[in-house]
């Protein structure tokens, strides 16, 4: 082994170089990308870090703090009730964070299901396609209301009203928002079925299952990680509707869309409450598109190396 290591290293040989290297060199040339990295991971140690300098609780109610603007014991001034906005925008964030990333999970899985045996099985591509088409052509935001409207109370007293909100919101937005990454990974893999080496791992018998496990699935982690960038940000806005139209969380249980809504009342005595929970779920949507954007074009083997 060492004469082996002493004659590569005098003819210069070098081991391969791992493709994620690649892929992170392409990435931080997309200084967007670069950015809203940055911010979503601050975003993520404020909502989950900040509570262990923060201590002040997001429930607690200081009367005579109501309605008082920023101040060194409120930095983002208080609500009508005197919770601590500072703490309450940690608070809703987690939850909210916490509903995309779940969300989008969900609808990951469904979708890339969907997408592969629709791409990889001809007979169920017409069935699976046309009630991926059914779903498209579904009104959203009416079909989100119905649903949660008739199986909020039901959730609600099984599995108690934060946990029973939090699993409707993530199951509905998850059941319909699986159609894209489902349409995606469908394209890709018709395409991945008919490659040489594809065709030769089925001419000698592996079967279907062991084919898309060991051979689709790793050639379509591309597309599928640039849906899931996105699909965080998709689940964050529906999230933030929802309980802006007061069908979401209890009042009591902050999230952004929550103090948003909260926040109307009190628009033209202190906007920065309205301020506030707009511009963390702006930024933090619009920081995810940037990631996923720079993804798009760094697992793509065409643009990388440019």
């Amino acid at each position: 082994m060492t004469d082996l290591a002493n004659v590569n290293e005098q003819q210069g040989y070098r081991p391969p170089r791992n493709q994620w290297w690649d892929v992170w060199d392409q990435f931080k040339t997309h200084k967007g990308a670069l950015m809203g990295a940055g911010f979503f991971i601050f975003m993520l140690l404020f909502v989950y870090v900040g509570p262990y300098f923060w201590t002040l609780d997001a429930t607690y109610i200081d009367i005579r703090a109501r309605n008082s603007g920023t101040s060194l014991a409120h930095p983002m001034g208080a609500d009508q009730l005197g919770r601590d906005t500072f703490a309450r925008m940690m608070a809703g964030g987690r939850t909210s964070i916490a509903v995309g990333l779940t969300a989008m999970a969900l609808s990951l899985v469904l979708g890339t299901f969907i997408g592969v045996v629709a791409g990889y099985f001809k007979r169920l591509d017409g069935i699976l396609m046309r009630l991926t088409d059914l779903f498209l052509a579904l009104p959203l935001l009416p079909l989100l209301l119905v649903i949660i409207m008739l199986f909020r109370d039901s959730l609600r007293s099984t599995f108690g009203p934060e946990n029973g909100i939090f699993i409707l919101i993530v199951f509905v937005i998850g059941i319909t928002s699986w159609m894209q990454a489902a349409r995606i990974v469908r394209g890709d893999v018709l395409a991945l079925k008919e490659r040489e080496f594809v065709l030769a791992a089925r001419s000698i018998g592996t079967p279907p299952h062991r084919m898309i496990i060991r051979h689709v699935l790793p050639n379509v982690m591309s597309p599928i990680m640039v849906s899931a960038t996105l699909g965080i940000a998709n689940a964050i806005i529906t999230e933030s509707a929802l309980s802006f139209l007061g069908l979401g969380f209890p009042s009591d249980y902050p999230t952004w869309g929550r103090l948003l809504f909260d926040g109307t009342d009190w628009l033209q005595r202190n906007p920065e409450r309205v301020i506030w929970p707009g511009l963390a779920i702006s930024l933090t949507v619009l920081s995810v598109n940037y990631i996923g954007d720079g993804l798009r074009d760094a697992l793509d083997p065409r643009i990388r190396g440019r």
